[in-house]
């Protein structure tokens, strides 16, 4: 009797203990339930790192692309100067399509995005440019590793730079065709996907005296 008592002791539950089950119980499948919730987002970030490391290395390579144009831009303006082709920046501006250097038009340049303005200029995408006064006209300039996007001149047909100048004074105030604004825009191709970044630089013309 004394073990059968026992027995039935140790099997018995009181109220309390059995809500005490049903807590743990509940406790437990809330944990599980969290745990999986963490895992999926694990995964999905663990899936989405490398797109976005992928983003920012192209959003790199394009801000590299800008700035590659402007240094080649900078060097020809100045050889132009120097051998005196250029007095002045005046008829030199990017003026077409009209309204593209006044602030109000909604051809504006800084109204425009990128791409916009990339495809103002050269729709077709030839290389040629469809406005004068455009410096360089969707220029390669890396040396191609895959011959599948190797230019006739042997650069990467997936980077490339476009640069003009502008007048910033064309919206108002005292034109002065003795500075400008240098526009240089780079772009990268990838998979049909094309990420840009655009860089403004104001040009003063220095003259002797001044």
């Amino acid at each position: 009797m004394r073990d059968k008592k026992r027995f039935s002791k140790i099997n018995s539950q009181s109220p309390a203990s059995k809500r005490e089950k049903g807590m743990a119980l509940v406790i437990v499948v809330i944990v599980l339930a969290f745990l999986q919730v963490v895992g999926l987002v694990l995964i999905q970030v663990t899936g989405t790192g490398p797109k976005v490391a992928g983003n920012i290395r192209t959003q790199q390579q394009a801000y590299n692309a800008a700035e590659a144009g402007f240094d080649v831009a900078w060097t020809e303006i100045e050889e132009y100067f120097s051998i005196g082709d250029w007095a002045h920046f005046d008829g030199h501006y990017l003026i077409e399509p009209a309204g593209i250097d006044i602030p109000q038009s909604d051809n504006y340049f800084r109204r425009l995005t990128d791409l916009e303005l990339l495809n103002l200029i050269d729709p077709d995408k030839d290389e040629n440019p469809d406005v004068s006064t455009v410096i360089f006209c969707r220029k390669t300039f890396i040396p191609a590793r895959d011959e599948r996007y190797e230019a006739g001149d042997g650069t990467d047909t997936r980077y490339r730079y476009t640069v003009f100048v502008i007048d910033d004074e064309a919206g108002g105030g005292i034109s002065d065709p003795n500075d400008a604004i240098l526009v240089c825009i780079g772009s990268v191709e990838i998979g049909g996907n094309i990420t840009t970044s655009r860089l403004e630089m104001e040009l003063v013309l220095e003259r002797p005296g001044t």
